[in-house]
């Protein structure tokens, strides 16, 4: 039987389910020479994904898709297993032919989403985005669609609603959505009714998604699930493309393949769902009124991510820290103009208690947080404990 990682939110418990239905959930022929066309996955008697689209029973489009996935490579030169993998629309959409594919990629154990658009009787895979679960694509129930400057989704056949970023109800053709208004660089939700089956007796209402923009750049997978909304909260004002860059929260730490980076791959710091904040404090910079400290945090393939935010008191443009893993001693490179500062948290108790390097003037002190300059060369922060003293260095290359 397939083994795939459980999510956390109602809505994927629908995995084991679906799982227990087709007894052992994807099976294809693994001399398969052509691609399925929809996917073989049952919720009860329910088709999760059905063929769909005008040219789904076009042999002629199944074989170039097929081609064209073929000879798709990942960023570490993976290949899709197309066995286990399916076409999942294949049409003509605004004038042009356009496939989706959700293609297996063993090496990583991953799932990706391939937009391919036709061209005469051949297919070339446009955009590539790795699923941020490394479970299977095949069991979400919202895809997104790339448009140049528009967005459109996918919904699976559990989909009995869907709502656009303006909360109005998007109409579905064949499971596809009409283009829908998504901004590049602003996070919004997408919001969707799931309709009562065998693994979800009672539906779900709302099975919420923030889309993070059109500009979010491939491999990187734009959809993050937001069960309890509380990261339409967290990111509300900041550009996603700042979150996104290398030196942002959801960009920041990259892969690792063996023993070298990977800066091709999807970051290891990419949001997958849990995205929420919490005010730690004020800070007061130039004289000016304080402004909010809040600590950003999320749920990644790699764990626990967290960063900083800092919102000037007068509205002016958040900064952002890049992302640090959940540590009992935070530290965060908090860039902001003209005066770059370290911001290090903590659980605060009577048993703890942080020390800085001698001289070091301390900004904000408070239990369980702290402010300092940004040293010019590498410096090293402890936090004693009852019973362990940790570490931390910052500053120098």
């Amino acid at each position: 039987m397939a083994s795939v990682r459980r999510r956390g939110t109602t809505a994927t418990a629908l995995l084991t389910m679906v799982l227990a239905a087709t007894a052992c959930g994807p099976v294809a022929d693994r001399g398969a020479r052509e691609l399925r066309v929809g996917y073989d996955t049952l919720d009860g008697t329910l088709p999760v994904w059905p063929p769909r689209g005008s040219l789904a029973g076009d042999a002629a489009a199944t074989r170039a898709v097929t081609e064209a996935v073929r000879a798709w490579r990942s960023p570490i030169d993976d290949r899709a297993h197309l066995p286990s993998s399916g076409i999942l629309f294949s049409g003509e959409v605004d004038g042009t032919r356009l496939a989706l594919v959700a293609a297996d990629v063993p090496g990583e154990g991953a799932s990706w989403l391939l937009q391919l658009t036709g061209n005469g009787g051949r297919y070339t895979v446009t955009r590539a985005s790795e699923y941020s679960d490394p479970g299977y694509l095949a069991y979400a129930d919202v895809l997104p669609v790339h448009l140049a400057d528009s967005r459109r989704y996918l919904a699976s056949g559990r989909v009995e609603r869907l709502l656009g970023p303006d909360g109005r109800a998007l109409v579905l053709s064949d499971g596809l959505s009409r283009p829908v208004r998504v901004p590049a660089c602003a996070a919004v939700p997408v919001t969707a009714t799931l309709r009562a089956t065998e693994s979800l007796p009672r539906g779900r209402a709302a099975e919420r998604l923030l889309d993070l923009g059109t500009a979010t750049a491939e491999p990187r997978y734009p959809l993050v699930r937001d069960e309890t909304g509380s990261g339409r909260r967290a990111l509300d004002g900041l550009d996603t493309c700042v979150l996104a860059d290398e030196r942002g929260p959801f960009g920041s730490v990259p892969r690792r393949i063996g023993d070298r980076d990977a800066p091709r791959s999807v970051p290891e710091s990419w949001p997958m769902e849990k995205v929420s904040v919490r005010a730690i404090g004020e800070m007061a910079l130039g004289g000016g009124d304080p402004g909010d400290l809040e600590q950003l945090t999320w749920e990644t393939d790699a764990g626990t991510m967290t960063a900083v935010v800092y919102r000037p008191a007068d509205g002016g443009t958040p900064v952002v820290s890049p992302a640090d893993r959940s540590n009992p001693l935070q530290t965060y490179v908090l860039p902001v103009p003209g005066q770059p500062l370290v911001v290090l948290t903590w659980r605060g108790t009577r048993d703890t208690s942080l020390s800085v390097p001698p001289g070091t003037p301390r900004l904000v002190d408070r239990p369980g947080l702290a402010v300092v300059p940004m040293p010019a060369a590498k410096q090293t922060f402890s936090l004693a404990g009852a019973e362990k003293t940790y570490y931390r260095s910052v500053g120098g290359r």
